[in-house]
């Protein structure tokens, strides 16, 4: 069994799955991508995943893409220390709310992510050169979001996600009266999505929620996996992110 996973730093997509590999006590050979150098649309890693994104895991040549497919896939290949549960209602409920992250929390935190540090990247980029960078993104809506970034995003499109960011601080917050954690009483894939993609960075980026005030239980959740061993493990892995851009953890696909 050999297991090797490609990803950039330990934040967002590529902190979402490397915590469960840390989680299951799981070796594996980390191959770093570096994001600000554009490797992830380079010829080598678009020859591993055409869609030019990390993270990817390589398991016995087996490519597994897309973070919540490649957690589900930990599960069904390792369940050995479970992140998912057992019964059909917990696993229901898990994959609720790793739905409602996917669908309804990432795109949304990116999207501030990218107007504080993407655009800075991609404006300080020569146009041509700027142009060719572009063409060599395989995905099309990625190659409007970077240009996008370049423009800068309307101040309707940012208030409108951290409209959506506030919805999903509340209903987590909400939901943590009854719940121990997102699925029902067991730590699952869902907490480690919600934590990769909004609970880790939520105060940092957004100081004018108040988060420790407004949402006292989303922060005694977060206290709890920042206790994780898995959590902590995976957040230990290298940064290679240059220290002018950490105002904002994420990553740039």
């Amino acid at each position: 069994m050999a297991l090797k996973y490609y990803h950039a730093e330990p934040a967002a997509n590529s902190l979402k799955s490397m915590i469960p590999l840390k989680e299951k006590g799981l070796e594996f050979e980390s191959i770093y991508v570096d994001l600000h150098k554009f490797e992830q649309h380079s010829e080598w890693f678009v020859a591993i995943n055409p869609e030019g994104q990390v993270p990817v895991l390589d398991h016995d040549g087996n490519l597994i893409t897309q973070t919540t497919v490649i957690n589900e896939y930990l599960e069904d290949v390792f369940p050995d220390t479970p992140l998912r549960p057992a019964d059909p209602v917990g696993k229901a409920r898990m994959r609720y709310w790793n739905k409602f992250v996917d669908e309804h929390v990432m795109n949304y935190v990116s999207m501030h992510g990218w107007h504080r540090m993407v655009g800075v990247i991609a404006r300080g980029i020569e146009s041509g050169e700027f142009e060719k960078l572009v063409e060599r993104i395989p995905l099309p809506d990625q190659r409007q979001k970077w240009k996008t970034a370049r423009s800068g995003f309307s101040e309707a499109d940012l208030q409108h996600a951290t409209d959506k960011i506030i919805y999903a601080c509340k209903k987590v917050e909400d939901h943590l009266a009854d719940n121990a954690w997102l699925a029902g009483d067991m730590y699952t894939t869902a907490d480690i999505n919600f934590y990769s993609m909004c609970g880790m960075m939520v105060e940092r980026m957004f100081p004018e929620l108040e988060v420790a005030a407004n949402y006292p239980r989303l922060i005694d959740w977060r206290e709890r996996m920042n206790a994780r061993p898995g959590v902590q493990a995976a957040l230990e892995m290298p940064d290679h992110t240059n220290p002018a851009l950490r105002t904002w953890t994420g990553e740039v696909h």
